[in-house]
């Protein structure tokens, strides 16, 4: 091995925390008592670290209550709520492995997701946005109808028993979430503490399904292990303290919410702050004043929404000081941005997955800004990282290949999926990410863009993250996003969709000649299209997949209309 091989290591004089997320909770909660855990804006809820811990406990007996066992799984349907915040902590302390499931699947996905995992329990919103959530759940187990709570027995999901509604309504067969926070008997309690003596912090806490462009969502495995650690060191690159209160706007059913938010706040008592059920812009900049808060997270679309906000000058966000943008390749324009406009002067980037829990680089907050707006800064505590050819073998550094990780952070597997396990994490312990990446000199990161959105025209390989951060440099252009599209003569032919700012106009001909000379003629696009918005999950991911089909569904009618 050389010392200029892509093989870095975190090192740290920081141990790992070989405990629970229970034990570590309820320290943390004696520790900082009095001060404010969470701010609920859009429930008018606030708590205090001894209410939070209160709350949970309550809604850990009552889940053990109805028979429910350590290692059960329990699914999670919902917006962000104080009920989400409650039942992540209160699983975690009845052993509980709690599912986290999108809040914009439908019926078939809901299916899939309570089937696969053999939930035992459900606990849903009534709706949010577009979606019916208990019509849905209705659909699929008609039987709860007909249900004593409890007893449910559906066709269609055989495993669940238990489905627990959010508000105050009554649905037939189905618990109301208030009806778990009921006080405890000391009986319960003291059950509670001898189950927490019981469980090991490699358990199973969390499953979280992956969205794959192609065939079923995988489940990520995650233990404490995995997220109570990663949560802390996120905390640390941010140097979060009690005296900080992080604005999370951000889904929690994702690890950006729950993990980079909830877990980064719990271990350094620090205050949770959600402006919103879903990511509004608006709700956010009100929140950070009204809240002061000291943080933010969020995905480059978000930040760049409330930049672009019409009412973005007339809120005092001079509290701010950190936060994380990540989630999808930060733009530099933006980031830049977001450093002078929006006060985050000690902004991070950070890199992962959700099979990594998620985070494996990190930008810190006294990284100069160069490094913070072009990399994903260096390598997390205890967290290895190679950057590896087609054949496995390590390049050296400043060559671009595939980045694989190993450490605490590895996902126990995907839930009852070995041979999909075997092939994302080898036989020595490295997971497959799929990302092309660069690191450098000093250990600094480069995602240069995903390995299925390399485009290789005539032989050339190129990275549409590379012509996207030129594209961004035009002023007319708010955001872009570049896909290979099949072309006869070169294989592929890059195609830029463009969202231009607020009246703006511009033409093909104006972003080619921007292009022209400035970078390889072989880069310039050769199909543009001025769109209003990009296809998005519901994480803030654009879905480059969709982008590329709608393409190739018009350029193929297009070429027919000619023939």
């Amino acid at each position: 091995m050389t010392e200029a091989s892509s093989y870095v290591h975190g090192a740290s004089a920081q141990a790992l925390i070989g405990r629970t997320i229970g034990s570590f909770f309820d320290e943390a909660c004696a520790r900082h008592a009095a001060r404010e855990a969470l701010v609920v804006t859009h429930q008018k809820a606030r708590l205090s670290y001894a209410q939070l811990r209160d709350k949970v406990d309550r809604l850990a007996c009552g889940l053990l209550r109805l028979g429910l066992k350590p290692g059960d799984r329990i699914g999670i349907w919902s917006q962000n709520n104080l009920e989400w915040a409650l039942t992540q902590f209160a699983t975690a302390k009845a052993g509980l492995v709690m599912v986290n499931i999108n809040p914009a699947y439908r019926r078939a996905e809901l299916e899939y997701a309570l089937n696969k995992a053999g939930c035992r329990a459900l606990i849903l919103a009534p709706e949010f946005k577009t979606s019916n959530y208990l019509e849905m759940i209705g659909d699929l187990a008609p039987e709860l109808a007909h249900s004593a709570v409890g007893s449910l027995k559906a066709v269609r999901l055989p495993a669940l028993e238990y489905v627990i509604r959010m508000g105050s309504a009554q649905t037939p067969g189905m618990l109301n979430f208030d009806e778990l926070l009921g006080n405890p008997s000391a009986a319960e309690i003291e059950a509670l503490e001898m189950l927490g003596e019981q469980l090991q912090f490699d358990d199973a806490i969390n499953i979280q399904f992956t969205s794959g462009t192609t065939g079923a969502p995988k489940g990520a495995t995650l233990s404490h292990h995995n997220i109570l650690n990663n949560g802390y060191f996120v905390g640390e690159a941010m140097r979060l303290t009690e005296n900080d209160r992080l604005c999370i706007p951000v889904p929690l059913y994702h690890c950006f919410g729950m993990v980079l938010g909830n877990m980064a706040c719990l271990t350094h008592g620090t205050t949770m702050v959600y402006p919103a059920e879903g990511f509004d812009p608006l709700a956010t900049l009100r929140t950070v004043a009204a809240e002061r808060c000291t943080g933010l997270h969020g995905v480059p679309t978000m930040f760049i929404a409330m930049l672009d906000h019409p009412d973005f000058a007339s809120h005092d966000l001079s509290t701010l000081r950190t936060g994380i943008m990540a989630g999808s390749p930060c733009p530099v324009e933006v980031m830049k941005r977001v450093v002078s406009q929006m006060n985050m002067r000690e902004v991070t980037i950070a890199y992962g997955m959700t099979e990594t829990s998620p985070v494996s680089f990190q930008s810190s907050t006294d990284d100069p800004l160069e490094k913070r707006v072009s990399t994903v800064g260096r390598i997390h505590p205890h967290v290895e990282v190679k950057i590896v050819d087609d054949g496995g073998r390590i390049v050296a550094r400043g060559q671009p290949g595939e980045l694989l990780t190993r450490g605490y952070s590895v996902m126990l597997g995907y839930w009852d999926d070995e041979e999909k396990t075997r092939a994302a994490v080898n036989a020595a312990g490295w997971m497959h990410t799929g990302d092309m990446a660069v690191i450098d000199e000093q250990g600094y990161c480069n995602i240069v863009g995903r390995i299925k959105d390399m485009i290789i025209r005539g032989g050339e390989n190129i990275y549409p993250r590379e012509v996207e951060e030129y594209l961004f440099r035009h002023p007319k252009v708010q955001d872009v996003q570049v896909v290979g599209l099949p072309d006869k003569k070169y294989g592929e032919e890059l195609c830029a969709w463009i969202v231009l700012r607020e009246g703006q106009k511009a033409t093909e001909a104006e972003i080619r000649a921007f292009c022209d000379g400035q970078i390889a003629h072989y880069k310039i696009p050769k199909y543009i299209r001025f769109v209003e918005s990009f296809p998005m999950t519901v994480t803030g991911k654009v879905q480059k997949y969709l982008i590329r089909q709608k393409m190739k569904d018009e350029l193929a009618l297009e070429e027919d209309k000619t023939a």
